[in-house]
Formats: C-alpha cells, sequence, structure tokens
C-alpha cells in the first residue's frame, strides 16, 4: 500500500490480492497488519468455455499456505459463490479452526456447505451484525450495511496506523430496498472523518463503470404480479437462491393470485429455509406445499434455474403437463 511504510517505528500494512481483481468471481484477499493475517472473502468462479473438464476456479491459495501460522481469522462480507464459495477449500489447508466473521444469513449460508465438505468443525463462527465492530489480533473491524441482491451484506472497514482500509464488499445504491434497509452511506462517511481518514478503498460493484443507475428491486414487484395474475396454469420464474428479496416478490405475488409454493432444488431450499428462520423471508407455513404436490394442484406456479430451482402452485387438480401455459419473467 503505498504510504503504509513509512514513519520511524510504524511496522508496514500489507494487501495481497489472492484472486477477484479484473475479473467476476474468485475475490479473495489478505490483509497483513503487525505480522498477522486477516483474509477478505475467500470466493470461487465458473470455469469459462476453455476449460474442459474443470468444475470450479479457486483462488490462489499458496500465500496463504506460506503464512499458515500468521492467519488470524476470515472476514466475510455477504454469502454470494464468488465470497463464500472457496470457503470449504480452504479450512482444508488448515490444521486448526479458523474464526470467520460474517452476518448470520452469510453464515447461515456458508454453515451448510461447510457441513456438506464435512469440514463444520474447522470454523468457528462469530457472528457480526451491520453497525457492529469485532477486534480479532491487531485487526479491528467495523461493519456497515451494504445494499445488494442478497440480504445482510456488509462493508468491512480495518483500521490502520495510517488510516482506514475499507472493503465495500459488493453493493447496490438502492434507496427503497424491498427490506427497507438502505446502504449505511452515513456511516461510510463517517470513515472518512476519523483520524488518518479512508487510507484504502477497496470497492466491488458489477457493471459501475457504467453511467446511469440501476432500478430498484422494487420495480420488478408489479411486473411479476401482473405475469403471475395472467397465467392460467404452470408459471415457471428463474431465480438465484440467494435473491431474497426476489424470491419474496415472486411468493407475495404467487399469494395475491391465491397461489401456492412449492421449493425445488437444495441450494434453493437451504436458502430460503435460513433466510424464513432468520425473518428475512416472509412466506406463511399454509403458502408452502411440496414439490411433490404439484401435480393435484391447479394454475401452478414454477421458478428454476441450472443451479437453483422454486416452485409454486395453487389448490385443485393439475391438468396434464402437456396442457400447461407456461410464462418466465425476466430475473435480471
Amino acid at each position: 500500500m503505498p504510504g503504509s511504510s513509512s514513519g520511524p517505528g510504524r511496522r508496514p500494512a500489507r494487501v495481497a490480492f489472492l484472486g477477484g481483481v479484473g475479473e467476476v468471481g474468485r475475490n479473495m484477499a489478505c490483509i497483513e497488519l503487525e505480522d498477522r493475517l486477516l483474509i477478505l472473502d475467500a470466493g470461487l468462479s465458473f470455469p469459462h468455455a476453455e476449460m474442459p473438464g474443470i468444475d470450479l476456479v479457486l483462488p490462489d491459495f499458496e500465500y496463504v499456505r506460506q503464512n499458515m501460522d500468521r492467519v488470524e481469522a476470515v472476514a466475510l462480507t455477504h454469502g454470494h459463490e464468488d465470497h463464500i464459495g472457496s470457503v470449504p477449500y480452504l479450512l482444508r489447508e488448515f490444521e486448526r479452526p479458523l474464526p470467520i466473521y460474517g452476518t448470520a444469513f452469510t453464515l447461515a449460508l456458508l454453515e451448510g456447505k461447510l457441513e456438506e465438505h464435512q469440514v463444520r468443525d474447522r470454523a468457528e463462527f462469530h457472528t457480526v451484525v451491520p453497525g457492529g465492530a469485532a477486534n480479532v489480533g491487531p485487526f479491528s473491524m467495523r461493519f456497515m450495511r451494504v445494499t445488494h441482491s442478497i440480504p445482510d451484506g456488509v462493508a468491512v472497514a480495518i483500521d490502520t496506523p495510517f488510516g482506514t482500509i475499507l472493503h465495500t464488499g459488493d453493493f447496490k445504491i438502492d434507496q427503497t430496498p424491498l427490506d427497507g434497509r438502505p446502504t449505511d452511506l452515513h456511516g461510510l462517511a463517517e470513515e472518512a472523518g476519523r483520524d488518518g481518514g479512508v487510507h484504502l478503498m477497496l470497492s466491488d460493484s458489477t457493471n459501475a463503470e457504467e453511467a446511469g443507475y440501476t432500478s430498484s428491486e422494487r420495480t420488478v414487484g408489479p411486473v411479476l404480479q401482473d405475469i403471475i395474475a395472467r397465467a392460467p396454469q404452470l408459471v415457471v420464474v428463474a431465480c438465484f437462491s440467494s435473491h431474497i428479496h426476489r424470491i419474496q416478490q415472486v411468493a407475495n405475488a404467487a399469494r395475491g393470485s391465491e397461489r401456492v409454493v412449492a421449493v425445488l432444488g437444495r441450494s434453493m431450499h437451504q436458502s430460503v429455509d435460513a433466510a424464513r428462520r432468520l425473518g428475512l423471508l416472509s412466506v406463511p407455513d399454509q403458502d408452502i406445499v411440496l414439490i411433490e404436490d404439484l401435480e393435484r394442484l391447479e394454475r401452478s406456479l414454477l421458478e428454476s434455474t441450472s443451479s437453483w430451482t422454486f416452485a409454486r402452485a395453487t389448490r385443485s387438480s393439475c391438468p396434464p403437463p402437456s396442457s400447461r401455459g407456461t410464462s418466465r419473467p425476466s430475473t435480471g
């Protein structure tokens, strides 16, 4: 970091990027302070067409392997695969439990992955809240809420003798988010007023180089309601399993059309269950049915992607599949 190693008696602060720079996915960085390391995010990416036979692309762990005894903890900004997907593989490198800091929903999504990989015992979860703080080793962290296409995202501010390192995480400036929890712009601005100010900002927002702005997630709701209300029978909706706000709007539209909901796919089940348990998704029990019940229900609604699936249906008996109408609203 420029200007981070000058001055008598001041030990340098360093940032090492292990992935995610100039690419989509594999987000992972190491902050070095007083000879200790803090890992920020540990994501993965998916292979391109020119990578036959490769299932996942991980960050380069070599720097971590060379400094494993100096790793203090992992701090996660949110629960998307490109930010938490490589954590199970990272934990396999360690012979000791590793402290992991994240919000409740982020850790809930991660827990399922760790259990699947049989490495849950190698992680010590520490739940943080937006507006809160945490200290581990020489690292003093503050967490600020950011709006994103997944709930419970945070920016992380880390104190150094040279000023603050501010990692925004992925964000979207949505002034009217569905959950009523906008990005904490005031908290982010306060970081500039601290001693030393913001020495380094690490920012990540897809299409940030493009002029203009992205519409609020709320604008999708009326479109979904209209499509689902007009559909005579089966409706198919594609959606990422982590896009809880989109799932909420589909569920609202289904209920408004007297439809019930069926969830299909392991990742979708895990996300929906965790979001409902944490109060991030409101779908009454009576509105949810098993996927096996769809054949006896009329005017069904199904939401799916290649990896995650979500489904909805209404009461009564379903006609043969060949006679069902299908509509696929855009998920953005």
